[in-house]
C-alpha cells in the first residue's frame, strides 16, 4: 500500500492550525510550516516584567468553531481549553460622563440604553433582532461559503440571501442604517465601531454590517480561559495528536508547480524541494503572490483592493486596580467622522482616538502581580505606507494618555510600570500582513465580499488559501470558518 497523499500548510496562523487538523482528519500527511520560531501568528503572547498580555486578538465569539475541530478529531477539547460566556461584553465610556454597560443578554442592553440614552426599547430590541435574523439568513451564505464557486451562486444561496438584505443594508452605509434605526448619537456611534470589526469604515461600510453585534449579543461574548493564546496550543497539541508535523523557523521560500503550472507540486524550505498533492497558504496573499508565487499571475484586481485598517497597541503593566473598569472598555472619541477620515483618507492619527482597554486580569487574576492590572491598550491606525514610526507612537501615546485621564479622571501614565509597543509597521514585520492590515482588504464598498482573493485557486489544481485575507474575512471566527471553506472541497487522502 503507498503512503497517503502529503499536504503542506504554509503558515500556522489560527486558519493554518485549523486547516492543518481538518486536513489530517481527512486522512493526509500533513506537514505545516511556519517561518516565526512559534506558531500562532497574530495570536501571539508577550510575558512583561510579572504580566501577560495577549499580543493580538482579544474578543472571542463562535467557540463552537474550535468545538467543532476537536469533534471531529473525536478528540476531548477539556483537556486543552475552555471559555465561558461574559454577562457584560463591553463598557462604554464617553469624556462627558455617560458611561453604558454593554451587557450581553440584549434585552438587558435594551434596558440600559433606554436608561441612560433615552433609546426607546423597542428600537433596541428591533435592531438587535434585525441583526441576528440578517446574520442567520445571510451570514451563513456569505461567510461559511465560498463566494467563487458556481455550486453557492447557482443554487440560490447567494440570490436568496441578497433578497433577504434591504436595499439600504446592501447600498447604504452602517452609519446611515444606524441613525435610522437609532437617532441617538452615542448610540449610533456605539454601534457604528463594529465597521471596525473588519477594518471598516462605518461611513462607507454596507448597511448589512448591522448583523455583527449579533455576534455578540445573540450568539454571545467569551473569554477564553487562560488567555487566547490557548486557542493555539489546543490546537497545535490536537494536530500533534493527529500526527501533524510543524516546523518553526523554517520559511517557505516558494510554492512549487508543475511545469505547465497546472498543478501544484509542492515547497521549497531552506533550499530543499518538500513534494506534496496539495497546498494551503495562510499567508496574505499579497506577499504570497509576490515573494512565494512570482512566477504565478497574480490577482492583481483583488491586490489592489483598499487595505483594512491596522492597529497600534500599548501593552502597560499598571500599578493599580480600576474596579470600575471591566475585561473589555471603549473609550470614545469625540467625532467618530473625523476619527475615520484620518484612518482611511488622510492615513495618519487624529488627536482625538477611540481607545480600546482589554483586561485579562479581570478574570484571569495571576495575569498581573498583585493589587496590578495588565492593560492592552489599543487604538485603530492607518494601514502602514511609509509614515514616520517614531512620530506615530509617540503622537498615539500623548492622545492615548490624554483620552484615558480626560475619561477616568486619572493620568495612568505615572501608574505604567512596564510598556511595550506593537505599530503597523510591527505587525507587517512580525506577521507579513501587507502594509500592517490585519484583516485583509477593507469592506468598504458593497462588493468587497465578492472581490475577496478565492480560498482556492481558480487555475492550479491543489492550491489553496485561507486566513484573514482572503474570503471570509478577518477576525478568528472568520479566519476557522475560511479554514473549513478550504478545506471543503478537497478530496480524501
Amino acid at each position: 500500500m503507498g503512503k497517503p497523499a502529503r499536504a503542506i500548510v504554509v503558515g500556522t496562523g489560527v486558519a493554518g492550525l485549523a486547516a492543518a487538523v481538518r486536513l489530517a482528519v481527512k486522512g493526509y500527511r500533513v506537514d505545516a510550516f511556519e517561518a516565526a520560531g512559534t506558531p500562532g501568528g497574530k495570536l501571539a503572547e508577550l510575558q512583561l516584567g510579572g504580566y501577560r498580555f495577549d499580543k493580538g486578538p482579544s474578543l472571542f465569539t463562535m467557540p463552537h468553531l474550535v468545538e467543532e475541530l476537536f469533534t471531529l478529531a473525536g478528540r476531548p477539547m477539556a483537556p486543552h481549553f475552555s471559555h465561558r460566556r461574559l454577562e457584560v461584553a463591553f463598557r462604554y465610556w464617553w469624556e462627558d460622563g455617560t458611561r453604558v454597560t454593554g451587557w450581553s443578554d440584549p434585552e438587558r442592553l435594551a434596558e440600559e440604553l433606554e436608561r441612560v440614552l433615552g433609546v426607546p426599547r423597542a428600537a433596541t430590541r428591533a435592531y438587535l433582532h434585525r441583526a441576528s435574523t440578517l446574520l442567520d439568513r445571510t451570514g451563513r451564505t456569505f461567510l461559511e461559503h465560498s463566494l467563487h464557486r458556481w455550486s453557492t451562486l447557482w443554487k440560490g444561496g447567494v440570490s436568496q440571501a441578497l433578497l433577504a438584505a434591504r436595499p439600504q443594508e446592501l447600498f447604504g452605509s452602517l452609519h446611515h442604517v444606524n441613525e435610522q434605526a437609532l437617532k441617538h448619537p452615542k448610540a449610533v456611534q456605539l454601534f457604528d465601531r463594529y465597521a471596525t470589526y473588519n477594518g471598516s469604515d462605518p461611513y462607507r461600510t454596507p448597511g448589512i454590517m448591522r448583523m455583527i453585534p449579533g455576534l455578540e449579543h445573540g450568539h454571545g461574548a467569551y473569554h477564553a480561559v487562560g488567555g487566547m493564546r490557548r486557542i493555539v496550543t489546543a490546537l497545535h497539541a490536537l494536530g500533534e495528536a493527529l500526527g501533524v508535523r510543524y516546523h518553526v523557523n523554517a520559511p517557505v521560500e516558494r510554492i512549487r508547480f508543475s511545469s505547465d503550472r497546472r498543478r501544484v507540486a509542492g515547497v521549497r524550505v531552506n533550499g530543499t524541494d518538500v513534494d506534496a498533492d496539495v497546498v494551503l497558504c495562510n499567508m496574505d496573499v499579497e506577499p504570497a503572490y509576490r515573494r512565494l508565487m512570482p512566477d504565478l499571475p497574480a490577482p492583481e484586481r483583488t491586490l489592489r483592493q483598499e487595505r483594512s485598517s491596522s492597529a497600534l497597541v500599548f501593552y502597560w503593566g499598571i500599578t493599580r486596580k480600576f474596579p470600575e473598569l471591566g475585561l473589555h472598555n471603549i473609550l470614545f472619541s469625540r467625532d467618530h467622522r473625523t476619527e475615520f477620515h484620518h484612518l482611511f483618507d488622510t492615513l495618519d492619527l487624529g488627536d482625538d482616538p477611540t481607545v480600546y482597554i482589554n483586561i485579562t486580569s479581570k478574570e484571569d487574576p495571576q495575569d498581573a502581580p498583585p493589587g496590578c492590572e495588565n492593560w492592552f491598550v489599543m487604538i485603530n491606525a492607518p494601514r502602514y505606507v511609509g509614515q514616520d514610526r517614531e512620530a506615530l507612537v509617540a503622537h498615539a501615546r500623548r492622545t492615548v494618555l490624554a483620552k484615558v485621564q480626560g475619561t477616568l479622571g486619572v493620568d495612568p501614565a505615572p501608574l505604567i510600570a512596564v510598556e511595550e509597543v506593537l505599530d503597523p509597521a510591527g505587525i507587517e514585520a512580525a506577521t507579513f500582513s501587507h502594509q500592517g492590515s490585519i484583516y485583509g482588504t477593507s469592506s468598504n464598498s458593497p462588493w468587497a465580499a465578492f472581490l475577496r482573493h478565492p480560498n482556492d485557486h481558480p487555475r492550479v489544481r491543489g492550491l489553496h488559501f485561507c486566513g484573514g485575507s482572503v474570503h471570509p474575512g478577518g477576525g478568528i471566527p472568520l479566519s476557522l470558518l475560511s479554514a473549513r471553506i478550504a478545506t471543503a472541497t478537497i478530496a480524501p487522502a
